[in-house]
C-alpha cells in the first residue's frame, strides 16, 4: 500500500477497518429476515462502509488514461464492452444454476439468497444492489488494487469477506466474478468498466435466478 493518508488514518487504516465492519455486515444482513426494514438497513451499511473505506484510502481511478488518448474507442471499452461482459457472465451462471439446482446443497444455498430478491421491494432491492456492486469495485478493485499481483490479493480478499456468511454459493461466485472485475480493471485502468460490469451481472441475476429456485423444495435431485 502506499503512504496515502485521510484525516489522519493511514490508507492501511481504512481499509482494514471498512474489509472488517464490512464483513460483519455482511454477515449480519443474511441473518436478517428478508425484506425487513433491518435487512435494508444493513445492507445500505455495507455499500457506505465498503465506499467511506475506499474513498478515505485515497484516489480511486475511474478511467485510466486510455480514454484521453483514444476516446472513441475508450468509449466502447469502459461502456460497451462492460454491458456485454456482465450479459455474457450472466448466462454463464445462468446455465450453471439450472445444474445446480438439481444438487440439494447448491440448490439450498441459492435459494437462501434469492430469498432476499423476492422479498419487500423489488426496485429497492435493484437499486441497494446497484448501489453496493459499485461500492465494492470502489474498495476492491479501486484503492485495494496495489502491489505486484493485484488480482489474486482482492480475489482472495473479496473471498474472505464472502466466507463471513458461510454460504459456499456466494463465496463461488466471488472468486469467479472477482476475477473478471479484475481483469477488466487491469485492461482499462479504471474501476469504471468492472462497476459496469458488476452492476449490469447484478440486475440480470436479480431479474431471471429467483424464478429457477421458487420451487427448490420440489426440484428432484441428480443420482
Amino acid at each position: 500500500m502506499t503512504a496515502r493518508r485521510v484525516a489522519g488514518l493511514s490508507a492501511d487504516a481504512w481499509l482494514g477497518a471498512a474489509g472488517l465492519g464490512a464483513a460483519a455486515l455482511l454477515r449480519s444482513s443474511f441473518t436478517a429476515k428478508a425484506g425487513s426494514a433491518r435487512f435494508y438497513l444493513l445492507t445500505t451499511s455495507l455499500a457506505g462502509t465498503w465506499t467511506v473505506g475506499a474513498l478515505g484510502a485515497g484516489p480511486v481511478p475511474w478511467c485510466g488514461d486510455g480514454w484521453r488518448i483514444r476516446p472513441a474507442s475508450a468509449a466502447r471499452a469502459l461502456i460497451v464492452v462492460p454491458v456485454l461482459t456482465g450479459a455474457t457472465t450472466f448466462a454463464v451462471f445462468y446455465g450453471a444454476a439450472r445444474v445446480a439446482r438439481r444438487h440439494r446443497t447448491l440448490r439450498r444455498a441459492i435459494a437462501s439468497v434469492l430469498r432476499y430478491a423476492e422479498a419487500g421491494s423489488t426496485p429497492l432491492v435493484v437499486l441497494i444492489a446497484s448501489g453496493s456492486a459499485v461500492a465494492e469495485e470502489l474498495f476492491f478493485r479501486g484503492a485495494l488494487w496495489s502491489g505486484p499481483r493485484p488480482l489474486r490479493t482482492t480475489t482472495l480478499a473479496y473471498a474472505a469477506s464472502t466466507a463471513a456468511t458461510g454460504n459456499p454459493a456466494l463465496v463461488l461466485a466471488g472468486l469467479i466474478t472477482s476475477v473478471i472485475f479484475g481483469w477488466q480493471r487491469d485492461a482499462t485502468g479504471g474501476v469504471l468498466a468492472p462497476a459496469i460490469t458488476h452492476v449490469t451481472w447484478s440486475v440480470l441475476m436479480l431479474r431471471y435466478l429467483p424464478p429457477l429456485f421458487r420451487d427448490a423444495d420440489r426440484t428432484p435431485d441428480l443420482d
